[in-house]
């Protein structure tokens, strides 16, 4: 199984849709079998398919609570070969009792719970807040590979920096930790969005997805109807680059 955390310190630059597309992509076109973790209080991911609530335990209990199997935590999505562990509120306090636990590495709980299913999945997509708290460091610990979706701005560009010391520092626990790339979402053709792309094209700091993700409003409203971009509408933009960007991620 290989691990994928999604990450940006950023809101609003389609985490949370980058995740759930490419999780339902892999399951749906590409045949994997595909747990997708929601590693946000906000519960998104989650609420997304329908999962959401504070009767099925979820990330927060997986962290927190001793001898939990992480199959008690898996919840079945309407999709063939898509699964999901869900977030609620639940976990604001699981990160505040992980840190108060001195006596076990607070660091790894997520990554031995991921050894205890590698055979059952091809991959794990991880959806993460715009944080570094100790759930997201467990993702970053847990990840084979990092992709942060980027959206065309200045804050985005200053966050880069950051971020990817946070990954260096990571590494001292994860030396393999794969900076897979960049991914450009909300991307509409006007001249900011072309030279901030050229731009990232021509550094050599960040590795950089050829793909881009146009913006488009059907995929808001595919958040309304709860559906993934390509059961919504499958020819509009958003959709087409998120299925190429996806045969990209897969080297096809």
């Amino acid at each position: 199984m290989k691990n994928v955390s999604i990450l940006n310190l950023k809101g609003g630059v389609a985490k949370t849709i980058t995740a759930i597309n490419m999780a339902h992509i892999l399951a749906i076109i590409h045949g994997k079998r595909v747990l997708l973790i929601d590693n946000d209080k906000q519960g998104n991911s989650s609420k997304f398919f329908n999962l959401h609530n504070y009767e099925m335990p979820g990330i927060a209990e997986l962290l927190t609570v001793r001898n939990t199997k992480i199959r008690e935590v898996i919840q079945h999505t309407q999709y063939a070969n898509l699964d999901l562990i869900s977030a609620n509120m639940n976990l604001v306090n699981a990160n505040l009792q992980i840190i108060m636990d001195v006596s076990r590495q607070q660091q790894t709980i997520l990554k031995k719970a991921l050894q205890q299913i590698e055979s059952e999945y091809d991959y794990c997509i991880i959806d993460n807040a715009p944080d570094i708290n100790i759930s997201v460091i467990n993702s970053l610990v847990a990840a084979n590979e990092v992709i942060v979706p980027i959206k065309i701005d200045q804050f985005s560009f200053d966050g880069l920096k950051e971020l990817t010391e946070q990954f260096e520092a990571i590494k001292e626990l994860n030396p393999t930790l794969n900076f897979k790339g960049c991914l450009v979402t909300q991307f509409t053709k006007n001249d900011v969005n072309v030279q901030g792309e050229d731009h990232l094209n021509n550094q050599a700091n960040y590795p950089i997805f050829a793909t881009h993700i146009r913006r488009t409003e059907k995929v808001d409203e595919s958040t309304f109807s709860r559906q993934p971009i390509i059961e919504y509408s499958q020819r509009c933009g958003a959709a087409k680059d998120y299925m190429n960007f996806v045969k990209e991620y897969l080297g096809e």
